[in-house]
């Protein structure tokens, strides 16, 4: 599936970009993590967070970490990692990891067991 721009700007105005990155790379990082736009247009805007940063950039540990909360029952907290040496590459290895994660986490189970679980409520939605 192409990316369009629709998926590299739900990208950005759920990503916050911390440590490593400057601000004027928004967009760029926007774009090489657009593949996640489809799975997270599931969630609406205020539902989930994004977060990546880079330790050591150009050294010889660098690290890309890409962070995800949904708020949802229970909240999920997500993290992929990549200790590539090419940035844009370790971008995309963190989005596909993430987009798997969120692939399992989609399709694991209601717990069936646990009805305390199963029957927690819902707060209203607000459109």
């Amino acid at each position: 599936m192409p990316e369009t721009s629709a998926d590299s700007s739900a990208i950005a105005d759920r990503l916050h970009l911390s440590s490593g990155f400057l601000e004027t790379e928004r967009g760029w990082v926007s774009k090489s993590l657009a593949a996640l736009g489809p799975q997270l247009r599931l969630f609406s805007n205020n539902e989930v967070d994004l977060e990546i940063s880079l330790r050591d950039r150009q050294g010889t540990g660098q690290r890309v970490t890409l962070e995800c909360w949904i708020s949802c029952r229970p909240r999920l907290h997500l993290i992929a990692t990549s200790s590539e040496r090419d940035l844009s590459t370790a971008l995309g290895e963190v989005g596909d990891e993430l987009i798997r994660q969120l692939d399992v986490a989609r399709s694991r189970p209601d717990p069936r067991e646990n009805r305390t679980l199963r029957l927690v409520p819902r707060l209203p939605e607000h459109e």
